[in-house]
């Protein structure tokens, strides 16, 4: 057999897919057998574009040479050492080079497997620290209304895409919501960030009145909220709430699990927007998504309120089997070597006016009632057939795979998010599959 072809015999049935309709995929199934750099090859040989990094993570392009020997080499060296009371010099070497290119003053790394995992230690964190600053009334978490912040309770707590939340229970109490700062009225069309909706942010005055501050322990927004279907923030609305949560004491948590590792054109929204979080979680482009791992940025300030009583007590009773496994550093220290070699944090600058051009040029295409973009992100946005929600979006997905191009899609979104080496005749071709994508679906 070789590595395109899949046996007549695959059963398909055991495996329950993540976010699928399993019974549509099991009765039409698309698959992928080998990748390299911007394109996926499908059993049946077809090559398929990657319009959105895989699921957002995989921005040094696919099977790179330096992320792939990397692996090679750290699994017949080391494969496994606990991170609890032990080390190994890798892991100590990876959290160096992070630091290096963070925001200044994000000066400690705390290491998870996935962006879920990252959000929930961030929340911990903000909590403890608190404690650990003998406020421990704080305790409430702040999130917004269309926020993802991963699956777990605590990010789904926080999050605020109904389908995340509805099936799962009470969740966590003591969170509350800001609203969102999608406004089509007043934005649609918009190129780059949108000029309407910075006041949205004096709604934590609001919730800051009914609560009390000194209940508050976190506020946690993603910068560009990209599951939601690329929400981007209005000018100066990151900067106000910067401010509002400075005057109250309350932590600025930045989830930067999609914006992170030059999205944007920057290393982290945080470079872009110029203003720095107190936390924030990364993930996914931090090992290109070729082994889970996630990051948590702490300011220096927080890390040392840990660092009291004494020294043989763990300080933070938190962490993973699997926090900073020696082949996941391996693989990130071989994503930032590439990033690096090749200028990737910030060629999304050099490209975003392209790309931001060629996405509009969709305006006027059937369906499209408004379009988003960022950086090298952007968001395509269609009327829902009638009765019929996600279903449009859905078809245009399909159509799209066959036609030779991965997009992504929620609700009724179009969402893109290439890899970081796309090329300028790559963002036509893109554009040019979803024009015809646009022009056949009902």
């Amino acid at each position: 057999m070789t590595v395109h072809q899949i046996p007549n015999s695959l059963q398909l049935d055991t495996f329950w897919m993540p976010f699928t309709a399993n019974r549509q995929f099991k009765a039409a199934p698309r698959m992928f057998v080998s990748a390299k750099d911007m394109h996926y090859t499908t059993s049946d040989g077809r090559k398929v574009l990657d319009g959105t990094a895989g699921l957002w993570c995989v921005n040094a392009g696919h099977c790179r040479p330096k992320i792939t020997e990397a692996i090679q080499h750290q699994a017949a060296e080391l494969d496994y050492a606990p991170a609890f009371q032990m080390g190994h010099p890798i892991v100590f070497e990876l959290a160096n080079r992070l630091v290096d290119i963070a925001p200044k003053g994000m000066d400690h790394v705390f290491f998870t497997n996935s962006g879920s995992e990252s959000v929930e230690t961030a929340l911990k964190m903000a909590i403890a620290y608190h404690r650990m600053k003998g406020e421990g009334a704080r305790t409430r978490l702040i999130g917004r209304e269309r926020g993802y912040h991963g699956v777990n309770f605590g990010g789904i707590s926080v999050g605020g895409i109904v389908s995340n939340r509805k099936m799962f229970g009470t969740l966590l109490g003591g969170v509350d919501h800001m609203p969102h700062t999608h406004l089509p009225e007043k934005n649609a069309f918009s190129k780059g960030v949108p000029e309407y909706g910075a006041e949205l942010a004096n709604e934590l005055e609001r919730i800051v009145a009914l609560h009390d501050a000194s209940t508050i322990a976190a506020v946690i927004v993603e910068p560009v909220a990209g599951s939601t279907g690329v929400i981007l923030p209005p000018k100066g609305y990151l900067q106000k709430l910067r401010e509002i949560c400075t005057k109250h004491g309350i932590l600025l948590i930045f989830d930067e699990v999609i914006t992170g590792f030059g999205r944007l054109g920057a290393p982290f929204a945080a470079d872009y927007f110029g203003v720095t979080p107190d936390i924030m979680t990364t993930a996914k482009g931090v090992s290109n998504g070729v082994i889970p791992m996630g990051a948590v940025f702490v300011k220096k300030e927080i890390h040392d309120a840990f660092m009291t009583g004494p020294e043989h007590m763990i300080e933070f009773f938190h962490g993973y089997t699997y926090s900073g496994n020696p082949i996941a550093c391996a693989a990130a220290l071989g994503t930032l070597d590439t990033y690096k070699e090749e200028g990737l944090l910030t060629r999304g600058e050099e490209l975003a006016p392209y790309w931001e051009d060629a996405l509009h040029s969709l305006k006027g295409e059937p369906h499209v009632i408004d379009i988003r973009n960022i950086g090298l992100i952007g968001a395509i946005e269609l009327a829902p057939i009638a009765g019929q929600p996600t279903k449009r979006a859905f078809s245009a997905f399909v159509k799209a795979f066959e036609r030779g191009a991965l997009i992504r899609t929620t609700g009724d979104i179009i969402a893109l998010s290439p890899p970081l080496i796309i090329t300028k005749g790559q963002i036509n071709e893109l554009i040019d599959h979803l024009r015809d994508v646009l022009r056949s679906i009902d």
